[in-house]
This record gives C-alpha cells, sequence and structure tokens, in this order.
C-alpha cells in the first residue's frame, strides 16, 4: 500500500526564488541593499569597524568609498549578509517599539544562544551562520513559539 502525502493546496502563490548567483539580480538588488544596511547602521548606531565586520570584514577605504557610491554589484556573501541583517531589523521592529528594537543587538541577552553577551557581538563573532541564526530566533518568536 503506498500512501502519497501532500501539502494542503495554498491560496497563496509560491514565492519566486531569487538567483543570487545570476549576476543580473545581484545588479538589480545591490544598490538599495547597501543603502538598506547603511540606514540600519544609523538606526542601530554602530561603529563603521562593526559595520565593516558584519559585512564580511573589509578595509576602511572600501568601506567608506561604497557608502558615498553605493551602486556597486555586490557577492553573494555580502548581500546574503545584508538580508539577514534587514530581516533582523524587521523583525525586532515587528516584536518591540522603536527604541528597544534599535538598541536590542546591542543589550545583554540572556537567551543561552547569546551566554550574556550582545547579538551584536555575537554576530560579529559568528559571521553569516550567527546571522542566520539570530533572524532564525527573532522569526521564531513573531511566530509565537
Amino acid at each position: 500500500m503506498h500512501l502519497a502525502f501532500a501539502y494542503p493546496k495554498s491560496r497563496f502563490e509560491p514565492a519566486v526564488l531569487i538567483d543570487l548567483n545570476a549576476r543580473a539580480e545581484r545588479e538589480r538588488l545591490s544598490k538599495s541593499a547597501l543603502k538598506g544596511f547603511f540606514a540600519l547602521m544609523t538606526a542601530w548606531k554602530l561603529r563603521d569597524d562593526d559595520a565593516r565586520e558584519l559585512l564580511g570584514g573589509m578595509s576602511s577605504s572600501t568601506f567608506y568609498e561604497w557608502k558615498k557610491n553605493p551602486d556597486r554589484i555586490l557577492e553573494v556573501d555580502r548581500i546574503t549578509r545584508i538580508s539577514y541583517m534587514l530581516g533582523i531589523y524587521k523583525a525586532l521592529h515587528i516584536l518591540y517599539g522603536d527604541k528597544l528594537a534599535d538598541e536590542w543587538i546591542t543589550l545583554p541577552n540572556s537567551n543561552p544562544i547569546f551566554a550574556g553577551r550582545t547579538p551584536l557581538s555575537h554576530m560579529l563573532a559568528g559571521g553569516l551562520l550567527s546571522m542566520q541564526t539570530v533572524r532564525k530566533l527573532l522569526d521564531a518568536r513573531r511566530g509565537g513559539l
């Protein structure tokens, strides 16, 4: 006997998967991603050194050139990092008031994931995978888990 498992039919269309390996997609997304990133760093009141590290590490001169002129094509890694951070920002503003949402990543956190450190220090130490963990944590909280 063969049992077929199927998901129930949804009234929602599936999300379009964006291929970040396609140069045209990265070209389309990069400028707005960088503008969003720099606005986010301002809202979070982060030091430029921390912002550079969150982007995967880069020289000061490159960072300031990008800040002055965000019209460039980013690599997959940097677009992914920015995407996680923008998702974290959005989730925080859904969960908390604006003041706490913007301070949250710089406040010590008792969640076992952070071990008393700030979410920012966790992301700086763990890079892309830590950003993914913070994003998943906040998405789970948004979902009531």
